[in-house]
């Protein structure tokens, strides 16, 4: 079991930045890649970003490619989501997910619970 805990959500102002943290503990061994996903209130949810567990694989969803970076810090077992020129349509529950071996924007079984970004106009 794999235990993901969020944190660094808020509001900002758009054309702000905001960073994200994902703290993963227990058997962090099947956390494999890690990544991150998205839901708006009364949208489908949103594959944001997603980082091998070397670090070496990266790939981005289209809407947040160029503004938003993941990076992943092996030995703190922390996935990190710095995300600039924040816009109002990027304001949703950010997740943190984990558990797949395969960089290709799927989510894995793990998730966090959430944490709110706001991006006020």
């Amino acid at each position: 079991q794999v235990r993901l805990v969020e944190s660094g959500g808020g509001t900002v102002q758009t054309g702000g930045s905001l960073g994200l943290s994902c703290l993963a503990s227990g058997h962090i061994e099947s956390a494999y890649t890690m990544g991150w996903f998205r839901q708006a209130p009364g949208k489908e949810r949103e594959f944001v970003a997603a980082i091998s567990r070397t670090g070496l694989s990266i790939i981005y969803g289209n809407a947040v490619k160029g503004r938003f970076t993941i990076s992943r810090d092996g030995a703190e077992n922390t996935a990190y989501l710095h995300m600039n020129s924040l816009k109002p349509e990027d304001s949703a529950v950010y997740y943190c997910n984990a558990g797949t071996i395969v960089v290709d924007g799927a989510p894995g079984i793990y998730w966090g619970q959430g944490t709110q970004v706001t991006v006020s106009s």
